[in-house]
């Protein structure tokens, strides 16, 4: 279970990122993607974010690249907007929930489930 000062770092991570990717990241590659979670480890010294192109799957292999290629800029501008002693490592993965969701989704519209035979009761 995360401690309160784990979260709250996670989250100033989160947003710290979503405006960076937002306003100040100028490759095409990285527009229209969120920042969907970040969690951070105990010691506060590695974040695992996570990506996704708000359900653009395709997208995934050259988001991942430039995010490879992207992640010294946003940790040095991570360093700069939050205030802990070092600042963590940054790990970046794509974030299946929503394609999941909607594979659910397909699922269950697929399934054909009688009404309940209130009669019997």
């Amino acid at each position: 279970m995360p401690s309160i000062k784990q979260d709250r770092v996670a989250e100033n991570i989160r947003m710290i990122l979503s405006e960076l990717l937002l306003r100040e990241v100028s490759d095409p590659r990285l527009h229209n993607i969120t920042v969907t979670d970040v969690t951070i480890d105990p010691e506060l010294m590695y974040a695992r974010v996570y990506i996704n192109a708000l359900g653009d799957e395709s997208r995934q292999a050259e988001v991942m690249a430039a995010l490879k290629r992207a992640k010294g800029f946003l940790r040095r501008e991570v360093a700069k907007r939050v205030h802990l002693r070092s600042v963590p490592d940054l790990g970046f993965f794509w974030d299946e929930t929503l394609e999941r969701a909607e594979r659910l989704n397909e699922i269950f519209s697929t399934l054909h489930i009688p009404p309940e035979d209130k009669s019997q009761g």
